[in-house]
């Protein structure tokens, strides 16, 4: 069935859109998925522009820096796992568990 305005202007066709045919929708599905996939290259491109290496002497800093926070925290943690090792001992022993 037509529409008004279709009638009006001698248009026989009907309102609905037109699908594609399976190769229309195949080849024009492709070509937008390529030119996502170029897109997204050109972003990688331009992010990489921006990456700066740090010089040796910040490299040295850093390293120097996590190797004493691994000790720090290594002996908080043996420290903290020590005081839980005694007062689980200890409240073992007070209710009879361990002779």
């Amino acid at each position: 069935m037509a529409t008004k305005t279709a009638v009006e202007r001698g248009d026989e066709r009907s309102s609905k859109r037109q699908e594609p045919g399976a190769l229309k929708e195949f080849g024009g599905g492709a070509m937008n998925k390529w030119n996502e996939f170029t897109g997204f290259l050109r972003d990688v491109r331009a992010e990489m522009r921006k990456v700066v290496s740090p010089s040796w002497k910040e490299v040295k800093t850093t390293t120097g820096v996590v190797i004493i926070a691994v000790f720090l925290f290594g002996a908080y943690f043996f420290v903290v796992d020590r005081l839980f090792h005694l007062g689980v001992q200890t409240l073992l022993k007070s209710l009879g568990g361990l002779q």
